[in-house]
């Protein structure tokens, strides 16, 4: 085998409460293709996934090229670095006679990304549950619950949201969130989304990120007018996500007034259940 195309899907993260351990995985997706080339030799994320890959295996290092096509927009919190990163990961194991097994895979991925909160859905698909030092808790998600997404047409970097974010944080600030992610937890796992209601507030990394998308606030609320569940800036920003189990049109026009961003995007899709899948 000499080509691989790995298809892996967008990722929304922290779920409002959920920092850096809740995650969703929804159907849009970003397909890599890794070739093998003896004159290729990628720089930056690339070649860090493939030192990682190659240091992990014992394989024998070899040149490849990749290209990444599809839906996943750069720098707007829906994982797209993850798309690439593990896309490259497994792109690689494939062309080596699969040394590594999935959840190797995904450890790797969070290690290069800095956090599993994309890695975990990214990898299995679903909702995912990562505690720091215990394994992935991955729930199906039923096609039932439909995730509006408002996608700005400007990026957030990462590093950027994450200076912004205080060294510490009021006790009953960081109880509250616990409650709360815990609530979701449970909702997700019994597949009883009625009772996701109430339970997005977060107080850990929303407040302080909203000085970087003055426009959040009015779009959560003008989503859970309109009927949402609830909605939660999704991982960094810039995209804003809103969850329903009933009319996502028209909690996407009101979301989308909202913003005052007129050249916004908007998606409404469901949760992919496959994570990662190679493609034939």
């Amino acid at each position: 085998m000499n080509s691989v195309r790995v298809r892996v899907p967008a990722t929304t993260a922290n779920l409002g409460p959920g920092f850096d351990s809740l995650g969703v995985a929804v159907q849009l997706y970003n397909t890599t293709t890794v070739r093998r080339s003896r004159s290729e030799k990628p720089s930056g994320m690339a070649a860090a996934a493939a030192a990682a890959f190659f240091d992990a295996t014992g394989v024998r290092p070899f040149g490849f090229k990749y290209s990444v096509d599809g839906d996943v927009p750069t720098a707007r919190g829906l994982g797209s670095s993850v798309t690439v990163r593990l896309g490259i990961l497994h792109g690689l194991n494939e062309l080596s006679d699969r040394p590594l097994d999935r959840h190797r895979i995904y450890v790797l991925c969070a290690e290069l990304e800095g956090h599993p909160d994309n890695a975990a859905p990214g990898s299995f698909g679903g909702f995912t549950v990562v505690p720091p030092q215990a394994p992935v808790q991955r729930f199906a998600v039923d096609h039932t619950l439909s995730f509006v997404l408002l996608i700005p047409n400007f990026e957030i970097q990462t590093e950027m949201a994450r200076q912004v974010l205080p060294g510490s944080v009021p006790l009953r600030d960081a109880v509250s969130n616990i409650a709360n992610a815990a609530a979701i937890s449970t909702a997700f796992a019994a597949r009883d989304y009625v009772k996701l209601e109430g339970c997005f507030d977060d107080r850990l990394h929303q407040p302080y990120r909203a000085e970087l998308l003055p426009c959040l606030n009015d779009v959560l609320e003008a989503g859970r007018d309109a009927g949402a569940l609830g909605g939660w800036l999704s991982g960094s920003g810039s995209t804003i996500a809103c969850v329903t189990l009933a009319r996502p049109e028209k909690i996407a026009v009101a979301m989308h007034a909202a913003s005052g961003l007129q050249d916004a995007a908007m998606r409404i899709v469901a949760a992919d259940n496959t994570g990662v899948r190679i493609l034939r």
